[in-house]
């Protein structure tokens, strides 16, 4: 696909994040089984759940326009889904709360990449007046963000204070 305008680049960026969104499903619900915090592994569950809304929204837009939302391969959420592994995953703890805390760092990532994402997709719709879009993307934004609120909360609310404390 040729990116001529805007309009294009809105496209190819939806899907973009449909791949970003499909790849990051499989590592969160790894680390949604590795979590040891009870509190942690349920917000990974619910996080997988908003990526999955997440991607039913994109999906629809590209349809919308007459596109497949499929295709694409995001690089860059690619390497984030390797680095939770390697970091997350794959690494050897000597305490459960350390991994927890490891797992909230890499998620975040996974969070922020997404943000930034459904920001640039919306700030696009929103310009090329596609009210109806940008508000659904907006959806998709607040919810990410509210994720990675409640990650942040998780974080200061016992799993680094136990993480410090190994």
């Amino acid at each position: 696909m040729t990116i001529d305008n805007l309009k294009d680049l809105y496209i190819d960026q939806l899907k973009d994040l449909y791949s970003a969104c499909k790849q990051s499903m499989p590592i969160v619900t790894e680390m949604g089984r590795a979590a040891h915090s009870r509190e942690l592994a349920e917000a990974l569950i619910a996080g997988n759940e908003g990526i999955g809304r997440g991607m039913e929204s994109l999906a629809k837009l590209c349809n919308d326009h007459g596109e497949d939302p499929t295709g694409e391969h995001c690089k860059g959420m690619e390497g984030l889904v390797t680095e939770a592994k390697k970091h997350a995953i794959d690494a050897k703890f000597g305490d459960d709360d350390v991994r927890d805390a490891a797992i909230i760092t890499q998620y975040q990532r996974l969070t922020h990449y997404a943000i930034a994402g459904y920001g640039c997709v919306r700030t696009f719709a929103n310009r090329l007046g596609l009210d109806g879009d940008g508000a659904v993307l907006q959806e998709c934004l607040d919810s990410t963000r509210h994720g990675d609120v409640h990650m942040t909360k998780i974080a200061e609310g016992g799993v680094n204070k136990a993480a410090a404390e190994a």
